[in-house]
C-alpha cells in the first residue's frame, strides 16, 4: 500500500504540473523539481539534525535498560501489554521502550520520543519472524505513535502567540478533545483487524486514562495563559531531567557503568540516523513535489465548491490544507497553520481550527517511513489504513471541537 501512495504522489504531481504547464505556468516545473531537491536536502539535513538527539536518547535508554528500568515498567504493565501485544513476552525490553516512548509523546516531548520510538521498533523486529513484513505488534505501536495523545502541545501555543492570538492557550480543551479521539479511533480500528480482546483489564485502563486526561484538561482550563504555558514547561522539562537522574542513580545502586551503557546506546543513535536517511528522501521529494505542482491548493477548493453547492457551512473548508498536509509533512501542516492564521488571523474560526488540526494527530507517512524504515519493514499490511482511520477521527472531532467551541 505505501508502494501505491508513494507512486501516487509522483503521478498525480506530475498530472497537476502539466496542466499547470498548459494552462499557461511556464515555469511550474522548474518549481516542482526545486522542491524536490530542497526537499531531498531538508531530508538529509532532519536526519543530521537527529543524530545527536538519537545518541544521547538512545544511550540514556541504554543506561535504563542496564539499571533494570524498562524490565520493572514492563512487569508493571504487563497486564495491559499482554492483551495489547501478545506476540510480546512478558518483560520483554521491547515493552519497557514503547511506554518510555508513548509517556514522552504524552509530555510533547518530541525530540526524546523519536529515538525511543526507533528503539522500541527495533526491539519488536527482533520478535518479527518475517522481518520485511510489519508484525501485529509493530503496527499497533506505529498506530498509537501516529496518533500521539499530547497533553502539552506548548509549540502550538508559542506559534499562536507569534501571530498575535488574544489567549494562544484557548484552543488547549479542544486540542486534547481531538488528539485522545484520533488514538481512540486508531486503537478500535487496529483492535477490530487483530482481534485484540477488550476485557476488563484493557477497559479499567482506557477508563483510568480517560479520568486523567480529563483531570488534566480541567486543571489546565483553569490556568491563566501566561502560568499554563509556564507550567505546562516547568513539567515537561522536570520530568524529562528527573527520568536521566533516576536512570544514573539506578546504575549507581546496580553497580552499572553508565558510561559504557551510554556510550553503546548512542552507537545505536548514529547507525539508525544514517539507516533513516534513504526513506525520508523517498516521502518527503514526493510531499514537496505534490504542495508545489498546485494539486494540493486546485484540492482544496474543489472542497470548498462542493460544500457550498451542498448547501453546508464551509467555513470547516478552511482548515483543509493542515489537515490534509498533516498526515503527510509535520513541517509542512506547521506552514499550513501559520499561513492560515496569518491570512485569516490567530484568533479567526479558521486559524482556531487549523491549529486544533495540528495537534490531533502526528505526521502519519513521515512516523511510518522513518519506524518502519529503521528496520528495513517493505510490507505495512493495515498500518496505513490504521494511521488514516486515527487521522479521520483527530479531524473530524477537532472541526466538531472548533464548532463548539469557536462557533462557524
Amino acid at each position: 500500500m505505501l508502494n501505491t501512495l508513494w507512486i501516487g504522489f509522483f503521478l498525480t504531481a506530475f498530472g497537476a504540473a502539466v496542466m499547470q504547464f498548459l494552462g499557461g505556468d511556464q515555469a511550474v516545473f522548474a518549481a516542482v523539481m526545486k522542491a524536490a531537491f530542497d526537499a531531498a536536502k531538508t531530508a538529509f539535513e532532519v536526519a543530521l539534525g537527529l543524530t545527536g538527539v538519537m545518541c544521547l536518547w538512545l544511550g540514556v535508554m541504554k543506561i535504563g535498560e542496564r539499571a533494570g528500568f524498562l524490565a520493572l515498567l514492563g512487569r508493571w504493565l504487563a497486564p495491559l501489554f499482554a492483551r495489547l501485544f501478545p506476540e510480546v513476552p512478558r518483560g520483554h525490553p521491547a515493552l519497557g521502550s514503547v511506554t518510555m516512548n508513548m509517556a514522552a509523546n504524552i509530555l510533547g516531548l518530541d525530540n526524546a520520543a523519536t529515538p525511543i520510538g526507533l528503539k522500541a521498533m527495533r526491539e519488536l523486529q527482533e520478535l518479527n519472524p518475517d522481518k520485511d513484513t510489519a508484525s501485529n505488534a509493530q503496527i499497533l505501536f506505529l498506530v498509537l505513535n501516529a496518533s500521539s495523545v499530547t497533553l502539552l502541545p506548548v509549540t502550538i501555543f508559542t506559534y499562536r502567540a507569534q501571530m498575535g492570538a488574544a489567549d494562544p492557550t484557548d484552543v488547549f480543551i479542544p486540542i486534547l478533545m481531538a488528539t485522545y479521539c484520533s488514538t481512540l479511533a486508531g486503537f478500535f480500528f487496529v483492535a477490530a483487524v487483530q482481534r485484540i480482546r477488550l476485557d476488563g483489564v484493557v477497559l479499567a485502563w482506557m477508563a483510568g486514562l480517560t479520568a486523567v486526561v480529563g483531570g488534566l484538561a480541567w486543571h489546565f482550563a483553569h490556568l491563566s495563559a501566561v502560568d499554563m504555558t509556564a507550567r505546562s514547561s516547568i513539567l515537561s522539562n522536570f520530568l524529562l531531567l528527573a527520568l536521566i537522574v533516576i536512570f544514573l542513580i539506578g546504575a549507581l545502586v546496580k553497580k552499572v557503568n553508565a558510561y559504557e551503557a551510554f556510550i553503546e546506546g548512542a552507537k545505536e543513535g548514529f547507525s539508525t540516523a544514517v539507516t533513516i536517511i534513504p526513506y525520508l528522501v523517498a516521502m518527503l521529494v514526493a510531499i514537496a513535489m505534490l504542495r508545489a505542482s498546485g494539486a494540493l491548493p486546485a484540492f482544496v477548493e474543489a472542497a470548498r465548491a462542493g460544500v457550498l453547492a451542498l448547501g453546508f457551512d464551509a467555513a470547516w473548508v478552511d482548515g483543509l490544507p493542515t489537515m490534509l498536509m498533516k498526515p503527510l509533512s509535520g513541517s509542512g501542516a506547521r506552514a499550513m497553520m501559520v499561513e492560515t492564521m496569518k491570512v485569516s488571523g490567530a484568533d479567526s474560526f479558521a486559524g482556531r481550527l487549523a491549529s486544533i488540526i495540528q495537534g490531533s494527530t502526528e505526521t502519519t507517512f513521515y512516523v511510518l517511513a522513518v519506524y518502519f524504515g529503521a528496520v528495513g519493514i517493505k510490507r505495512v499490511r493495515h498500518a496505513v489504513a490504521g494511521g488514516l482511520v486515527a487521522d479521520l477521527g483527530g479531524f473530524v472531532a477537532a472541526v466538531l471541537a472548533a464548532y463548539l467551541f469557536f462557533g462557524g
